[in-house]
């Protein structure tokens, strides 16, 4: 009987140190060359940086959750000297979030009617927001506005030769700097080829949405007074390239040399080893398991913007009239 109990003891111990681990983390940090790091490192760094890109996947919830942490530590650490933007907030509405986070005129039920929002804001944006609205910190809308990325997808930069001044100063100065052999924009022309509605332009949209990014980010920084916090789909700063490439052209123009930190999102099967393949995406690499939960179905990034209310308004007055899809040329995010 005692040898039974030993076998089966013996038999049990060693399910047990196959089958389960005795923690779950949620995420591993690790260098850019792979290094096992952790969150203090990257405060530490964070702290000492002046523009920080934050590259997201825009439906995990440990990045959400990290980027949140990220602002409440800066601000702990800095102060006021914060500011926050986003690539989730479109430049034209920079006013609604002035109105609502600095100035605190306008209600929150009337900043999510007028807002452009992503589908899945509530769980994900609206807590930075409100974040920056308690504390008296400015939040920067930084992306084109979406109607502008479509009009790049069907016709290149030519298509902002017959746009209005007032529109001009919603996206960056052209001509922007471009170019096309960087791997950002090699890789994504190739995987959207024969993709509905992805022309050929598909690259120099994704460039104008960097540099527009760049742009407001740069005109909202001051060196010496200002860290910024910048919240990005991953694939935007990832490699250094993209937005960080941009902001790089930008800097080389002026006088200013601000000090540039990326940390990056990745999910893997494994979080205990960064994979080579994803070595080099950032100076920080956020590891998360592949198997973590989803904060929607879908990517937003290829889902309309919520509604506005006089959108919701006018839905219900042709909601019995057949409805065409038009084509859109606007679904060219990534």
């Amino acid at each position: 009987m005692k040898r039974s109990l030993t076998v089966i003891c013996i038999i049990l111990a060693g399910y047990f140190s196959t089958g389960f681990r005795s923690d779950k983390p949620a995420y591993k940090v690790f260098t850019s060359k792979g290094k096992q790091s952790d969150y203090s490192d990257v405060i530490k760094a964070a702290s000492s940086s002046d523009i920080i890109f934050f590259g997201e996947m825009h439906d995990n919830p440990i990045c959400h959750w990290l980027e949140l942490q990220l602002a409440k530590d800066l601000l702990n650490v800095k102060g006021k000297a914060l500011v926050l933007g986003a690539e989730m907030f479109e430049s034209d509405n920079q006013l609604l979030l002035n109105e609502y986070v600095t100035r605190q005129i306008i209600r929150k039920k009337d900043f999510d009617a007028e807002a452009k929002l992503w589908p899945n804001y509530k769980t994900d944006y609206s807590p930075l927001v409100e974040f920056a609205r308690e504390n008296g910190i400015r939040f920067i809308a930084t992306s084109i506005p979406r109607r502008f990325a479509a009009l790049v997808n069907l016709k290149g930069f030519d298509g902002f030769n017959n746009i209005m001044a007032n529109e001009r100063g919603l996206i960056a100065p052209l001509p922007i700097p471009y170019d096309s052999s960087l791997s950002c924009y090699k890789n994504i022309s190739a995987a959207m080829q024969g993709a509905p509605h992805m022309g050929d332009n598909i690259a120099k949209a994704q460039a104008m949405k960097d540099a527009t990014m760049a742009h407001f980010l740069l005109k909202n920084f001051l060196i010496d007074s200002t860290i910024f916090l910048h919240f990005n789909g991953s694939y935007h700063s990832e490699n250094h390239e993209g937005i960080v490439w941009m902001v790089q052209q930008y800097i080389r123009r002026g006088s200013t040399s601000p000090k540039i930190l990326t940390v990056g999102c990745v999910e893997q099967e494994d979080p205990d080893n960064l994979e080579k393949s994803n070595e080099g995406k950032a100076d920080f690499i956020i590891v998360i398991p592949s198997d973590m939960t989803k904060t929607y179905a879908s990517d937003p990034m290829f889902a309309a913007p919520s509604k506005s209310s006089a959108d919701k308004d006018k839905s219900k007055e042709t909601k019995k009239k057949p409805v065409v899809q038009e084509n859109s040329a606007d679904d060219d995010d990534e």
